[in-house]
């Protein structure tokens, strides 16, 4: 079979090469109505790009890489699918690579291993510190993820963990004011978790709500068991509760649990609001109302971002704040 040329879309379509190019690489700058007649004739011949030659013609892969974390953690596998869903929505395809937070899996994603293989990377570090990022080398268009590390340097989307916790507590209040937060992790470098718990501890603050110790509680680990291994040990010393924060959906999970063992009913004797609205919040029971953050307007706000620092955008690091909401469940109802 002869191969299809942009030369005969262009023909079909009766418009320029050059518009047909705009299309294939999904310029922003060309009319529906001039979208829909060129795909038309793409669909018609059956054109694929030749990715070989578009990579010869400029130096660039269609590739973007991915790094996250921990592919498994239910809220990175959720941003990971947004993300590899917009990407190809801008005509990229993505590489996901796991970096389970070692700093060495880190340090390689930006400075060797991709190089060459990618256009970009997108990358929520973990252990790598502000200063770190900031000294590496920029010729690897990047967009940082998380909360982490944010260096003036580089592009950075987050949503404002501080305003979602006052939001957050603020919902729990209306069950009462004694209001726990589950919690922090020992040896955690996260960055998240601070600032969640930031914003509890204002919220109370600016509610008149004097400050309990006790309420604030430390895990082991951020696994579901640790939180409920946790909260467990609370309610035997007696703590007294009427709401629980909760950093993610899996503490929030094993915040479930140890009421559950305790004899305790969610919502009617304490209700429990999780992060991150994964689909773990609408398998439990009860379901779970959750902090959410905006993962397709992550994902979209990311690749924008980056799609322009490859196209040569220049300039200091620019600081994006997603949308977040919170998802109401069967955990807070009537509250």
């Amino acid at each position: 079979m002869t191969r299809v040329r942009l030369t005969d879309v262009a023909a079909r379509a009766g418009v320029s090469m050059k518009t047909v190019s705009n299309v294939v690489h999904h310029h922003p700058h060309v009319s529906p109505a001039m979208r829909a007649r060129v795909q038309e004739a793409i669909d018609e011949l059956g054109y694929r790009p030749n990715l070989t030659a578009r990579r010869l013609a400029t130096g660039r892969t269609g590739m973007i890489a991915l790094a996250m974390p921990e592919i498994d953690h239910p809220y990175f596998s959720e941003l990971s699918r947004s993300i590899a869903e917009v990407a190809a929505e801008m005509g990229y395809r993505v590489l996901i690579e796991q970096t389970l937070g070692e700093a060495e899996a880190e340090r390689a994603v930006i400075m060797d291993r991709e190089a060459g293989l990618v256009d970009g990377v997108i990358f929520h570090p973990v252990s790598m510190t502000t200063v770190e990022i900031g000294k590496l080398r920029r010729d690897l268009p990047l967009v940082l993820l998380g909360e982490s590390a944010r260096p003036l340097t580089t592009d950075h989307v987050m949503i404002d963990n501080v305003q979602a916790a006052r939001d957050g507590t603020e919902l729990l209040r209306r069950t009462g004011r004694r209001i726990a937060f589950l919690g922090t992790v020992s040896h955690d470098v996260t960055g998240s978790t601070a600032q969640r718990l930031h914003g509890y501890q204002e919220a109370l603050e600016l509610a008149g709500v004097p400050g309990d110790t006790s309420l604030v509680l430390e895990t082991g680990g951020f696994r579901v068991e640790d939180a409920r291994a946790a909260l467990s040990a609370a309610l035997a010393r007696g703590l007294d509760i009427d709401a629980v924060l909760c950093r993610d959906d899996r503490f929030a999970i094993g915040a479930l649990q140890a009421l559950a063992e305790a004899g305790l009913s969610v919502p009617d004797d304490v209700a429990v609001l999780g992060w991150d609205d994964t689909h773990l919040a609408t398998i439990s029971t009860p379901t779970l109302s959750s902090i959410a953050p905006d993962k397709r307007g992550i994902a979209r706000i990311a690749l924008e971002l980056l799609i322009e620092r490859i196209g040569g955008h220049q300039g200091v690091g620019r600081h994006r704040i997603a949308p977040h909401g919170i998802e109401q469940r069967q955990s807070t109802a009537g509250r």
